[in-house]
């Protein structure tokens, strides 16, 4: 995908998430808040046509390189395109249970269990200071890792492939949870679509 960026479609309806993820903030989510850091993006770029045919990804893998006029908006706005075009993905209907599958195996090999990286998971979305998200990640290594970034950092910015993660901006459950952010990020756990997760997993292999 390169320039112009545009908004991915959403392969569910904005209730599909309920009681977990409420309509009015799926919509709101992606309609405002998603497709402004997609406008923003495309103004960012719209004077750098030798940016034209790179990928986001690549954008972002090379933020450091970019005209500095334009990087923090890079940073800003593409992370935050980047993070939400996967976020949306993360999730479907009657998602959640225990990853089965290699992927399964791979966090039971790595931390121990699949609650022991569920908490660890809570516990850093819970953690993460103000806004950003919480990362299970693929790192240059090639282990699993839970991260956190701040705001709309993308792992890609520092070779990490992001295999799941979780929003923990106060626009993501602010209308359902308040200043909850510990309930929500529980709640959330109902809607993860693991054979996505799987996919990702193999190919960032």
């Amino acid at each position: 995908m390169h320039y112009k960026f545009t908004l991915p479609k959403l392969h569910y309806a904005y209730d599909a998430l309920e009681p977990y993820i409420d309509a009015a903030t799926m919509q709101i989510h992606y309609e405002k808040h998603h497709q402004d850091y997609v406008t923003n993006l495309n103004k960012a770029l719209e004077g750098h046509p030798e940016l034209h045919q790179k990928s986001l990804e690549e954008l972002l893998a090379h933020i450091k390189t970019l005209p500095e006029a334009i990087r923090t908006a890079i940073q800003n706005y593409g992370g935050g395109h980047a993070n939400h075009s996967l976020f949306w993905l993360f999730m479907k209907r009657g998602g959640g249970g225990e990853p089965r599958g290699d992927i399964g195996s791979a966090i039971s090999q790595q931390f121990g269990s699949f609650s022991a990286f569920q908490e660890k998971m809570n516990n850093t979305a819970k953690t993460r200071f103000g806004s950003g998200w919480a990362w299970l990640i693929m790192n240059q290594m090639g282990t699993l890792e839970v991260i956190s970034t701040p705001n709309q950092d993308s792992p890609s910015m520092v070779g990490a492939q992001p295999l799941l993660g979780i929003d923990v901006w106060e626009h993501a459950y602010y209308l359902k949870y308040q200043n909850k952010r510990i309930d929500y990020v529980q709640a959330w756990w109902n809607t993860v679509d693991w054979s996505y997760v799987e996919d990702r997993y193999h190919s960032s292999r």
